[in-house]
Order: C-alpha cells, then sequence, then structure tokens
C-alpha cells in the first residue's frame, strides 16, 4: 500500500491507523487531457474532461472535449500508467459517449444558434478510430443513454436556453425533447429513430421542457431529469409517458449562505427547488439525482427518488459540510450553489451497491453506500481535479475514474485531468487532514503557514491566508493520527473584532502560549507588510510595519515565512522588490525590544515561472526555508526545502549593502508530493521542525478557488 512505500522512502503520512473493514478507493494515476494532443499542435489550448465512458473491456476511456470539439481516448490497460490514444474530431461540440462492442456513439451539437438548434448522434469504429455514420437527432444533444441490454439508444434533446435572454429563465422556444434509437452490432437504426415529447409535464414553463440528463433501468425505462423546469420523467419501456413529477424543494440549515471571505455554517435556506442535473438508476424502482440547481439556486445535495416520484432519502446540508470539513468548501459560491453537486453515478462492487456524488466547485467525489437506498452511508471523499464531472464505474477491474473539466492551462496552472482510482484493501490516502466531529463545525483551507508547539511535538499550529479575508485564523491541529484532526479555530481579532487588513503567511510559536505571525502585504489593497504578536486567544498585542525607506522598492509579493531566534524574528519576503540585484530575496530581522530591522539576502535558483521563498523554520544551527516556483503539475521543477547555517547570518543595516548567503539544498519535496498519485501542487506553503528533524510540510489549496482544493500534509526526517 501506498502508506508502506512511503514509509519506506522516508515520508511519513502522519500516522499509520489500522486497516479498515472495508476496502477503500486510493488514486492511482492521473492524466492530463493536454497529452493526447498530437505532436505540433499548441499544448496551452484549452482542453477539457466532460462526461467519460469506457470501453466493455475497461481498457479505454472515452471523454468529451468540447473546447477542442473531439473525444479524446486513453489507454489503462495497465491503470497505473494511462497511456494517450489520441483525439478524434467530431465536427461539432461532443456531450456524451456510450459503448457497444466495438462502437462509439457520440452526442453532437452542431447548434447555430440558440434558437436553431442541431445535433447529431456520431458513430465511432473504435478499431479504426473513424467517424463512420450520423443521424441527425433534429436538436441539440446533452445526455446520452444506452439501455443495460444493448439494444436502445436514447437522448435528451435539450435545446438549452440562452442565459442572456430574459435573464436566463424559461420559456425559451424550441422546447426540448427525448429520442430513442434501436442499435445492434452493425450500429444505430436512423431511421426507426422515435421522438417522445415532453412538454404539458412540469409546472415550471411546460411548454418549454429542457431535459438535461437521462438514463435507462433493466427494465428499459427511461429517467430524465428537466433541470430548469425542477421536473422527472420516467418514460415507459413502450416510450410512453409512465409518470412525471416535480423534482421539489428542500429548506436545510447549518450551511455558509453569505460570500464575505469567511466560512460559517449557520445559515439557513427555505424552500430552494432541487433542479436536479445527472440522474442515475440504483435499481429498477429508484434512482439518484444531483441537484446542482441553476437559476433559482441550489439545494446542495443528493435526492434518492422512487419512480413513483416519493422521496426515499434526501441528504439535506450534509454534502456541505463534509467538504467543509475537509477544506474543499468553494465560500465563493455560498450564495449561490454551495458545493454545487452536477454529476452522479452507480456501481457495485463486491456486495456493494454505491453512489458517486461530485462536487464540481469543492472539487471532490463522495462515495455513499447506498445497498439501503433510504439510508446511504458516506464511506470517502475522493479528491480529483477542478470541476469532476464525468464519472465512469468500472467494478470489474476495481477501479473508479473522474473526468475533471476545468482548464486553468495559462501561466503554468492546472490542466484538465483525468484521474484512475483503484478499490483494494487499506487505509485511505485522502484527506491527510479534518476537521470531522467540530462542534460547532470548523471551516478551513487555504493554509498558508505551520509553527509546532515545543511542548507537545504532534500539536501543529497553521493559519489561513486571505481567502477567508474576513476571518484570519489560527488552527489547532492533532497530528497523532491519520488523517490529522483540527480541533480548535482561533479567530485573530483587533480591538475586540476579526483583524482587517491582513493576509497571514507566516505563523512561530512563542511562551505562554501566544504567536508571532508575519502578514504579507499588498500595496493595492493597502495591507501592509506586517509582523504582529498575538496572545493564545487570537487578539493582537504588537504590530511592526516594514521602515518607509525599504517600502520605497516594494512589491505585492512580501513577507512569507517567520521564524523566532534568541528573541529576534526573521522573516523572509517571497520574492524579488525593486531593489534587489536580479535572482536575490531579502531575510530580514526585526528586534521586537528595539523595533530595529536588518537584513541579508538570499540566493533564489532560476527557474520557469516565478521563484520565491514561502516559509521558515529554526531547527538546531539552521535556519530552514522553502524555495519553490509558481507551476503545477508536470511543469513543476522546483519546490524544496533548503537550509543556511546560523552562523552565518550576519544581518547588516538596510541603508547599506546586506550580505548574500550561501544555501544548500536538503530535500526535493516533488517526489513527496507525486506519491498521491494527482498533479503536483502549486504553493507548498507550510514547515515547522521538532526538535527531533521530523518536518512537517503542509500545503496551501487557495481556498478551492480555481484550484482542486486539495490539502497535502507530511512528515519526513532530516538526514
Amino acid at each position: 500500500m501506498l502508506l508502506r512505500n512511503m514509509l519506506a522512502s522516508g515520508l511519513a503520512i502522519i500516522a499509520a491507523t489500522p486497516a479498515l473493514a472495508e476496502p477503500t478507493f486510493n488514486r492511482i494515476a492521473s492524466f492530463a487531457t493536454a497529452n493526447n494532443m498530437a505532436e505540433g499542435e499548441d499544448r496551452a489550448r484549452e482542453t477539457s474532461a466532460e462526461i467519460m465512458a469506457v470501453t466493455e473491456d475497461g481498457n479505454r476511456l472515452i471523454y468529451s472535449d468540447s473546447p477542442l470539439g473531439v473525444i479524446g481516448m486513453i489507454d489503462i490497460t495497465d491503470a497505473r500508467m494511462p497511456k494517450p490514444l489520441g483525439n478524434i474530431d467530431m465536427e461539432g461540440e461532443p456531450t456524451t459517449t456510450v459503448v457497444r462492442g466495438d462502437k462509439a456513439f457520440v452526442g453532437v451539437n452542431t447548434s447555430e444558434s440558440f434558437t436553431e438548434p442541431s445535433g447529431v448522434l456520431r458513430t465511432v469504429d473504435l478499431s479504426s478510430n473513424e467517424v463512420t455514420a450520423s443521424c441527425d437527432l433534429g436538436g441539440q444533444p446533452d445526455s446520452v443513454a444506452i439501455s443495460p441490454a444493448g439494444d436502445m439508444i436514447a437522448v435528451a434533446i435539450e435545446n438549452e436556453r440562452d442565459e442572456e435572454v430574459n435573464d436566463a429563465a424559461l420559456p425559451q422556444m424550441p422546447a426540448g425533447f427525448v429520442v430513442r434509437l434501436p442499435v445492434n452490432d452493425e450500429g444505430v437504426d436512423c431511421a426507426a429513430l422515435e421522438r417522445i415529447e415532453l412538454t404539458g409535464l412540469a409546472d415550471v414553463a411546460p411548454e418549454d421542457p429542457e431535459p438535461e440528463f437521462l438514463d435507462f433501468n433493466e427494465a428499459g425505462e427511461i429517467a430524465v431529469t428537466l433541470q430548469e423546469n425542477n421536473h422527472i420523467v420516467v418514460i415507459g419501456a413502450d416510450g410512453a409517458i409512465a409518470s412525471d413529477f416535480s423534482a421539489g424543494a428542500v429548506s436545510i440549515d447549518g450551511v455558509d449562505i453569505a460570500e464575505e471571505g469567511a466560512l460559517d455554517f449557520t445559515g439557513s435556506l427555505t424552500d430552494i427547488p432541487r433542479e436536479p442535473d445527472a440522474l442515475k438508476w440504483l435499481d429498477n424502482d429508484h434512482f439518484v439525482v444531483a441537484n446542482e440547481g441553476d437559476w433559482n439556486g441550489g439545494s446542495r445535495g443528493f435526492t434518492i427518488f422512487n419512480k413513483d416520484g416519493s422521496v426515499v432519502f434526501d441528504s439535506g446540508n450534509s454534502l456541505d459540510r463534509a467538504l467543509a470539513e475537509i477544506g474543499h468548501y468553494p465560500e465563493g459560491r455560498s450564495e449561490n450553489k454551495g458545493g454545487e453537486p452536477e454529476a452522479v453515478t452507480v456501481g457495485t462492487y463486491g456486495d456493494q451497491r454505491l453512489i458517486f456524488v461530485a462536487s464540481e466547485r469543492g472539487s471532490i467525489v463522495a462515495v455513499y453506500d447506498a445497498t439501503d437506498p433510504a439510508a446511504p452511508e458516506l464511506l470517502q471523499m475522493l479528491p480529483s481535479g477542478i470541476g469532476p464531472e464525468g464519472l465512469v464505474p468500472i467494478p470489474a477491474r476495481n477501479l473508479f475514474a473522474t473526468a475533471n473539466e476545468t482548464d486553468l492551462g495559462e501561466d503554468g496552472a492546472a490542466r484538465a485531468h483525468v484521474m484512475i482510482f483503484e478499490r483494494a484493501e487499506g487505509e485511505a490516502d485522502y484527506p491527510l487532514l479534518t476537521s470531522a466531529g467540530s462542534d460547532p463545525l470548523i471551516g478551513w483551507g487555504a493554509l498558508s503557514g505551520l509553527a509546532l508547539n515545543p511542548s507537545e511535538p504532534t500539536t501543529l499550529y497553521a493559519i489561513s491566508d486571505s481567502a477567508y479575508e474576513t476571518q484570519p485564523s489560527i488552527f489547532t491541529i492533532d497530528a497523532s493520527s491519520m488523517p490529522a484532526k483540527i480541533t480548535a479555530k482561533t479567530v485573530v481579532t483587533r480591538d475586540g473584532a476579526p483583524a482587517e487588513k491582513l493576509d497571514l503567511e507566516g505563523i512561530a510559536t512563542v511562551g505562554e502560549g501566544g504567536f508571532w505571525l508575519a502578514s504579507e502585504g499588498h500595496p493595492d489593497n493597502e495591507i501592509p507588510h506586517a509582523v504582529l504578536h498575538v496572545g493564545a486567544d487570537g487578539a493582537i498585542t504588537e504590530e511592526f510595519t516594514l521602515p518607509e525607506a525599504l517600502l520605497e522598492g516594494q512589491a505585492r509579493f512580501g513577507l512569507e515565512g517567520i521564524a523566532v531566534q534568541d528573541g529576534k524574528i526573521w522573516v523572509a519576503v517571497q520574492r524579488e522588490w525593486a531593489d534587489d540585484p536580479a535572482g536575490q530575496v531579502k531575510l530580514l530581522q526585526l528586534d521586537p525590544a528595539s523595533g530595529e530591522w536588518t537584513g541579508v539576502r538570499y540566493p533564489l535558483d532560476s527557474g520557469e515561472g516565478w521563484v520565491g521563498l514561502s516559509e521558515l523554520a529554526i531547527n538546531g544551527d539552521y535556519l530552514y526555508l522553502i524555495e519553490r516556483d509558481n507551476l503545477i503539475g508536470d511543469r513543476a521543477a522546483l519546490k524544496a526545502v533548503t537550509r543556511v547555517a546560523l552562523a552565518d547570518l550576519a544581518p547588516a543595516a538596510l541603508d547599506g549593502d546586506l550580505p548574500l548567503v550561501e544555501k544548500e539544498t536538503v530535500r526535493d519535496l516533488i517526489p513527496d508530493m507525486q506519491k498521491w498519485n494527482g498533479y503536483v501542487q502549486d504553493k507548498v506553503e507550510g514547515m515547522a521542525i521538532a526538535e527531533d528533524g521530523t518536518v512537517w510540510i503542509v500545503t496551501d489549496n487557495d481556498g478551492v478557488d480555481d484550484a482542486s482544493g486539495e490539502t497535502l500534509m507530511w512528515s519526513f526526517k532530516l538526514n
């Protein structure tokens, strides 16, 4: 297992716990969709991995890539080493693919406008990777499904609305509908296409149904969501409407409903329409829907319905709160859809009927045991890339795969990815940090600094940065077990109120339970570069800003780490300022007794993107630093722990020449982060070192804002 491999390599995931009684999913590989681009193509172009399918042998994944207008294919014969199989041009926007034998059937949107929608179902020969046939569908396709018997394909013809018209409200004609087409080993019988009308059913805009997602059960019935109409339709095996009903509304408590730069799970929502997106049958009588919401908000969970319309189970606030426990709650979506569950699928592994629910904004897939549809049990939260949308169970191989649509390929940011998980005996590798069991619920994220309690070597303190600008906080972490537990949250205050104008990036412990904090300045936002002393209660007792003469050359990227040596404070300036020689940054020393500032210069490695410092810690005779680039994934080249001998630190007055120190690289952190089999994270920002040389590292998840939300926390011993 991964834990044993990490221990053997000198890397520990906090502490081992006994193996779980049930098998667990762990990520074993990631594949960037840009890797499917042909030689000579511009790899900086936007790509995506949206809805995904798997071939019947379980060895090839096929995903929709609408920005490129292609379907992409991945060889997962060796699931730990996925290989690119290239892209196939769809001459339009592919939506969903289904597979029968050696053929794939792809819904393709060819619409010229919202008012003149069109689309086709293309047949792809998987042996030659060529499009061999197309069926005109009569409108813009969204979801495509194939019956369990493999004899029928159904397509939801959404004919989606223009969100720039009529405040995105319905009706906006033409109306959508569903089509069915017989299919066999030779392909689809286009001439036998059957159109099933859905008008006149929904309470919301009955003249303009917009079918979003559909699925077959074993009996050949089709369940269809009409997301914008907040309605669900069941079509019988004979093609007639068997039942239809409103998806209803929910009222929930204990959720974050305000986007105010703070995590506060005390809000309530009343009568929020479910507006379901994805749907999957659990059995012939029950199906589960992901309640993404739309123009009326979002109810933030999932619901299991009986096909007669009765609610068997609703998740209420539990998904949002589970996201908050592991640092994946997207605070910036609190006034809209919260975690925004969009995708859902079902698979049977062993004797367990499992539901997989993807939080698009939280970038997590929640796994539930739904053997009893009335009482699903949350088993795991799987880390995904940004924006999981395609979910593919592969039970015959004990695999599960996700397609993650968001591509931030500019400036070295995260690409769209497909991620592969394996179900096996052993402990879960993720999350590594949780506030589960806290009451009231402790929401957290964007951990930007780390410190150690010197008298309790398994007690750590972390701080959050300006991602939560109205709630700067210090978190107490019990790292004696896996996952580590956040046991307390202390808000940093000034004059009795949460402190404003802070961007906390460094923390160091001092006597009597207090802390020294480093706040990174932001000149454009009038946030000063500052060092602060706070008591155990979080109240600021002293503040030290930088000298005016030094600020003449200041930049956005300022104080990032903090450490205490013999009563004096060391802080790192992350990047070069105007008065720094190229490739050098300042290490500044503050004498709190006199208020005097002095400093030295530190030599940065060169690299693609930018390179800077993220953290400081002192152990023995050395000052240790985190030096890193700002790149992600396979472009990341520098994430390292370095050190400078304390004896060589001879800080000089800031109005003269500052001495240049010599550094030594202690550990490359990139191999550490690769052991979780995702892409290498950008922001390695927290480090604390125990007296025995145990080094703790934590990454900053950017508050789940254009980021996967993953927080990696691990330890290793200094050599």
